[in-house]
């Protein structure tokens, strides 16, 4: 694959960060730091742009948070400022990383996503009898900063820019897990590896995806699996045959310890295809689909508390509507009418029942 070069020239543009301004800025306009930066919105931008052209541009710090959904996850959000520098960097860097992705990676891709690969899912399911479902633990807390910069000096050729990207790289903190050993660790070697990008910057979601571009390849084309797709850290390995499943496992987990990742130790398991594939909050059949009772339970806890909220007047009523009606376009991918209606009803009578004057 040919290195791009020249391209922090193109991500300074003013052009570029007023476009990137105004794709951070979608649907949170009213936060007190987007209000701010765009007040006086000019100035900000060329402030930015003058410090991304001359390397002096360090990233702020993130506010954490922990998140359930639906296992324990810390969000880093980057001020607003740093997410439209992200914006302007990945407007030009993704569609770079972007080649060296095989067409069943499917995570943060223009054209497809979720659905598209449920849908791919059902068609391998169909096609062969035997799963292999995978799931890297701790995937982001866990990529090496070390090797993912490496990965990216090799399609990448403009030294500005990987300057830039490693500067978001390593502003991030670092995990604070204990660092497991692989093959060929001294005592102390892990311990000099920083790990970890952070969950919720967009520069981390095309990075997510590149880390294990070279571990898809080496999937389809010298392991030569029979089917096989990935969505950020979950994948899934097809064929008709049990054994070949049996004896690839200890071949992938060593392929990714050459990245440092380690796979779950209780989330990898062959299952028949007839049986249902756990993938994306559903369970995947030959011939239909049934939501995962986990994933309908967290979005009616959800439900509650919104209709709580716009009750209370913290929530406005036409979001409560888009997020339902956006629910059930999700729904509809699967096997779930029955869901879909019951869902509807309990919402409508929640809405009438939190209205003002509101019967008892």
């Amino acid at each position: 694959m040919r290195r791009e070069g020249n391209l922090i020239g193109r991500i300074c543009t003013f052009d570029n960060l007023l476009w990137a301004s105004r794709r951070a800025a979608l649907g949170k306009r009213s936060r007190p730091d987007v209000a701010r930066f765009q007040v006086d919105l000019e100035g900000n931008l060329l402030s930015l742009r003058d410090e991304l052209r001359s390397g002096g541009y360090t990233p702020g710090p993130h506010r954490m948070f922990a998140i359930r959904d639906p296992k324990p996850r810390t969000i880093s959000a980057a001020p607003f400022r740093d997410r439209v520098a992200h914006h302007a960097i990945c407007r030009h860097v993704a569609p770079v990383l972007e080649r060296g992705l095989i067409p069943d990676c499917f995570a943060n891709r223009a054209g497809l996503g979720t659905h598209s690969a449920l849908n791919r899912c059902t068609h391998l399911a169909r096609r062969c009898a035997f799963a292999l479902k995978c799931d890297v633990s701790r995937y982001f807390p866990s990529v090496d900063r070390a090797l993912l910069k490496a990965q990216l000096a090799r399609v990448i050729k403009c030294g500005p820019t990987l300057d830039l990207l490693a500067r978001i790289i390593d502003q991030a903190a670092e995990s604070d897990n204990a660092p497991p050993y692989f093959a060929g660790d001294d005592l102390f070697a892990p311990h000099g590896r920083a790990r970890g990008i952070p969950i919720g910057n967009l520069t981390s979601q095309h990075f997510g995806n590149s880390y294990l571009s070279g571990f898809d390849h080496w999937i389809t084309q010298e392991l030569r699996a029979p089917g096989y797709l990935r969505f950020v850290d979950d994948f899934i390995l097809f064929s008709d045959d049990r054994r070949w499943l049996a004896r690839a496992l200890p071949l992938v987990r060593e392929r990714l310890a050459a990245l440092r990742l380690e796979l779950h130790p209780r989330k990898c398991r062959i299952v028949p295809a007839r049986c249902g594939v756990e993938f994306l909050g559903w369970r995947i059949f030959p011939d239909h689909r049934l939501l995962r009772r986990a994933t309908g339970v967290r979005f009616q806890r959800r439900l509650r508390a919104l209709v709580a909220g716009a009750a209370a007047g913290e929530i406005p009523r036409v979001q409560v509507q888009a997020s339902v009606l956006s629910w059930i376009g999700h729904l509809r991918h699967g096997d779930t009418y029955g869901l879909r209606t019951a869902l509807l009803e309990r919402a409508a009578f929640a809405w009438s029942a939190s209205r003002p004057g509101a019967p008892a």
